[in-house]
């Protein structure tokens, strides 16, 4: 099943076979055997690639799920202390949120296996609900997604600019986050409610966003936390627009059950004591 799905991931058996360090042959035996024993074509021939077919697609779900929940079985077995820990978080939480965190967390714990996946906020839901990732910090699951809130901390959404530039949300520039980010989701709700359709230049990360907000290429919607420095400094100035700040709380999302070392790092997240103000707050309720 890992086979298969480097050949997914990659497109091709070579490159599958490159990635997972072993012959090409290999590779294609083991497809073509899961091809056999479910009796339907996984891949199809398209020039020199493959393509995955319908019921490849179909397959690769339930290959991700059972894989993935096959290494969350091997960390629950695990004590907490020496575990595996796989957090997915979203890019602003990974450079605003977590290096605080996970530095004081490595220093109580320094001999838990910490792996670290970023990537827009419905790629790490769906790394969740496949049990690829363990928790995840950033916005508020999906309604409907059968997650989990563990935590959450106070989080303000604020509009900024660069000083001196055009401030007015119906002409200047909106730079917009890449598909799959809630901030992106949270930007075009906002101007839809207030009926704007401004000029809009999308470019993808977080750090690309701010840093062309600088520049005085446009305006942007961004985590207060994310731009505190920036004000402070005078590089960015807050920018009055209707019906921001928007409360938009960071969560810590799991699925029903969490492995030992992901319980441990809960616990650290709402130690109080430890974390002082950016300490999370316990919860335990359905997402949505």
């Amino acid at each position: 099943m890992r086979t298969f799905l480097a050949v997914v991931r990659t497109g091709s058996v070579r490159a599958a076979a490159a990635e997972l360090r072993v012959t090409e042959p290999a590779v294609s035996t083991a497809v073509g055997q899961l091809s056999r024993q479910l009796g339907a074509d996984l891949f199809v021939r398209e020039g020199r690639g493959l393509r995955i077919t319908q019921a490849g697609e179909v397959f690769a779900d339930y290959c991700r799920t059972i894989t993935g929940l096959y290494d969350e079985a091997r960390a629950a077995v695990r004590s907490a202390e020496e575990g595996p820990l796989r957090i997915g978080a979203v890019a602003t939480a990974s450079e605003v949120v977590l290096p605080p965190v996970l530095g004081e967390f490595r220093r109580r714990h320094p001999h838990v296996d910490l792996s670290l996946t970023v990537a827009p906020r419905d790629q790490l839901f769906a790394h969740l609900r496949h049990h690829e990732v363990d928790l995840v910090i950033g916005g508020r699951p999906p309604r409907g997604s059968g997650l989990r809130l563990r935590a959450t901390r106070d989080n303000v959404l604020v509009v900024v600019g660069a000083p001196g530039t055009d401030h007015d949300p119906a002409r200047a520039t909106w730079l917009m986050r890449g598909r799959g980010s809630g901030l992106l989701a949270t930007t075009v709700s906002l101007l839809e409610r207030l009926g704007l359709d401004p000029p809009r230049l999308t470019l993808g990360t977080h750090g690309a966003v701010v840093a062309s907000a600088r520049a005085g290429l446009g305006m942007t919607l961004v985590h207060a936390d994310a731009v505190a420095d920036d004000v402070e400094r005078g590089t960015l100035e807050r920018i009055d627009v209707p019906t921001t700040p928007m409360r938009r709380p960071w969560v810590v999302a799991t699925t029903r059950t969490t492995v030992p070392a992901a319980r441990l790092f809960l616990a650290h997240l709402t130690d109080t004591e430890v974390m002082g103000q950016a300490a999370f707050h316990p919860a335990n309720r359905p997402a949505g």
